[in-house]
């Protein structure tokens, strides 16, 4: 594993002051696949010294030499590509295909957006006399998880970088080795000595430390909403930025003139996404009452479609969850759906036939599920799905907007417009129409407790900007 033992402060790989150490598991396994050295405040102190001493002159690059700049990860990413799938296969179990097609592929995604909203972009704009720059904020906290580990790090990092801000990463402990690599390329890449700096580390010994830490002038959290709510309390202290990505519990809204097999099976492809585990996921399939029983039969048919297995198996689509109390924690919401009334379609608790080792669920659809259930309120982040009855399009839009998430929402209609009008109704950072292609340059993020800021595109780099005004300037 290599680097697996260091941090990378200041352009070089060095040795945590005191490591913990941390047993790296093959979810698919439980078998361990190396440790990885965990650091600490004074790690993060070092590595936010390297930052800080490094702002000032690559805040001055111009917006060619960024573009450069991410022009060359781009192509280094590029060729190291099997190497980021087969990392993200290892440390979370993403089945070989996903990890390739979809997991390591979001790299380029985002990087070649970052270009593209550079090459237009404009840092300075004029009102009047008054002149409007925008400018890097400076040192930046970046904290990411496990789920999606490239695309996690690469949405922060790309727009960081275009900004002309300096940084510290502290990844996923379950998720290290992709960002290991990532820095390898990066370093590789040519990003100046400190402009990029690593920290491995759990929540409390390194986020922590980076969400409170005096010389972070920005920290950029994705994960758990109680996760995010102890940054943003860590954060005010200093009165730093904080952008947060947090839970979802997605509505997919079937209005009654769907094609009722297209639309449910490739609802049930949506929330299976990454074994379930992906925020943004339609977790909830709201149905027509009068349409319930055989929607339930048509999601019955395509989750038993699925094969669970080993990732490094070709036909594999579902992989393991990421660690044990992960299952452990979707064992036992399947286990609440049940006894809370829900009817179980397919599915259920234990492991699927014949898997007795490694953290793989059942896919499970549960039907009739009413808005009062654990399993329609809780993220439950593993492939569960809660297919849930109405009988107007008023009742589906207030079940919809009927959580305390709102970052991503579907709708799906043979009536387009039909479709624009719920969605303008919907309380989400992201509606998605008749199951659109991902749409890189689209803000990405959440409205209530899905946290606040945009990712990806041009939201994505206005996050990592202050807003200057020189009044005066005068007009030429």
């Amino acid at each position: 594993m290599a680097h697996a033992a260091q941090c990378y402060i200041d352009g070089r790989w060095v040795e945590p002051v005191a490591p913990r150490w941390f047993d790296m598991v093959d979810p698919a396994t439980e078998a361990p696949v190396g440790r990885l050295a965990l650091g600490n405040d004074v790690d993060v102190d070092r590595a936010v010294a390297a930052a800080r001493h490094a702002f000032s002159a690559y805040a001055e690059w111009s917006v060619a030499d960024r573009i450069a700049l991410l022009k060359r990860i781009v192509a280094r990413y590029e060729a190291r590509v099997d190497a980021f799938a087969d990392a993200m296969r290892v440390e979370m179990g993403a089945p070989a295909a996903f990890a390739r097609t979809a997991q390591a592929a979001r790299g380029p995604a985002h990087l070649n957006a970052l270009v593209d909203v550079l090459d237009r972009f404009a840092f300075d704009t004029q009102q009047g006399t008054t002149r409007l720059r925008l400018e890097p904020v400076g040192v930046c906290g970046l904290i990411t998880p496990w789920n999606w580990p490239i695309n996690q790090i690469v949405v922060k990092i790309a727009p960081a970088l275009a900004a002309g801000c300096t940084m510290v990463l502290k990844p996923s402990e379950y998720s290290p080795l992709s960002a290991l690599l990532f820095t390898d390329v990066l370093d590789e890449a040519g990003v100046p000595p400190g402009v990029f700096n690593l920290v491995n580390g759990d929540g409390p010994g390194v986020g922590a430390a980076i969400a409170a830490h005096p010389g972070i002038d920005m920290v950029s959290f994705t994960g758990s909403t109680r996760a995010g709510i102890l940054v943003a309390k860590l954060a005010a202290e200093t009165v730093k930025r904080v952008a947060q990505e947090l839970g979802g519990k997605s509505a997919n809204i079937l209005l009654d003139d769907v094609d009722l097999d297209q639309a449910v099976t490739r609802g049930v492809a949506g929330c299976f996404t990454n074994s379930g585990q992906s925020c943004s996921i339609p977790t909830r399939m709201l149905v027509p009452r009068h349409l319930m029983n055989d929607a339930a039969q048509i999601a019955k048919r395509a989750a038993e479609s699925y094969r669970t297995g080993a990732p490094d198996d070709p036909a594999t689509q579902l992989g393991p969850l990421v660690n044990g109390n992960q299952f452990e924690r979707v064992q036992a919401l399947i286990h609440t759906g049940i006894d809370e009334g829900a009817r179980l379609v397919t599915g259920g608790p234990g492991r699927p036939d014949g898997l007795t080792r490694g953290w793989f669920v059942r896919p499970t659809v549960f039907a009739d599920v009413t808005p009062d259930m654990t399993i329609a309120r809780e993220e439950i982040f593993g492939p569960v799905l809660s297919m849930m009855p109405y009988d107007t399009e008023d009742e589906a839009i207030a079940i919809a907007n009927g959580t305390d998430y709102g970052l991503a929402a579907y709708v799906q209609s043979a009536d387009l417009e039909r479709a624009r009008r719920i969605a303008r109704q919907l309380r989400a950072g992201g509606v998605h129409l008749n199951y659109p292609a991902a749409d890189f340059h689209a803000p990405f993020g959440g409205y209530k407790r899905s946290g606040n800021g945009r990712e990806w595109g041009e939201a994505g780099l206005r996050e990592y900007l202050e807003n200057k005004s020189i009044v005066g300037y005068g007009n030429d």
